[in-house]
């Protein structure tokens, strides 16, 4: 979708994204190994009882399902930037969803401007488990 076509408060809905223990196991150690997201046994003395996933991995997971329903199409230009803010734990066995929502857009010239997407992503319980903000470059149609 060309830039002149968004709106404000534009939303999509995205697709349920189960973390999947052992994808979960191989993402952490692999990117981000730390006995948090590794070691069982660790894990259990800590306050969340168990392993938790990563929360890029989290993130990831949802922004997949979110890229199916992608707001920008084959207009988006380049991503430009992206805050992650981690609210609760995700664990093993979590079915994420998304909701995402234009809630800024900055016409920066003719050819483009700048679309910012916030997700809110919910675990099977309604808890909200984090929220990303994502600022893309997005074409305009052309004159």
């Amino acid at each position: 979708m060309y830039f002149d076509e968004l709106k404000l408060g534009m939303t999509a809905e995205t697709a349920p994204a189960e973390i999947e223990k052992e994808k979960m196991l191989a993402f952490a150690r692999e990117y981000d190994n730390i006995p948090l997201h590794t070691d069982e046994e660790y894990a259990k003395g800590t306050p969340f009882g168990r392993v938790i996933a990563p929360g890029v991995m989290s993130f990831m997971a949802v922004w997949a399902k979110y890229l199916e329903v992608d707001f920008f199409g084959e207009e988006l230009l380049a991503g430009k930037s992206t805050r992650i803010e981690w609210l609760r734990p995700v664990f093993a066995g979590d079915v994420l969803t998304g909701r995402a929502v234009i809630t800024d857009l900055v016409r920066r010239n003719e050819r483009n401007g700048l679309a910012e997407v916030t997700i809110e992503v919910f675990n099977q319980n309604g808890d909200l488990v984090l929220t990303n903000v994502t600022e893309a470059v997005v074409k305009c149609r052309p004159v």
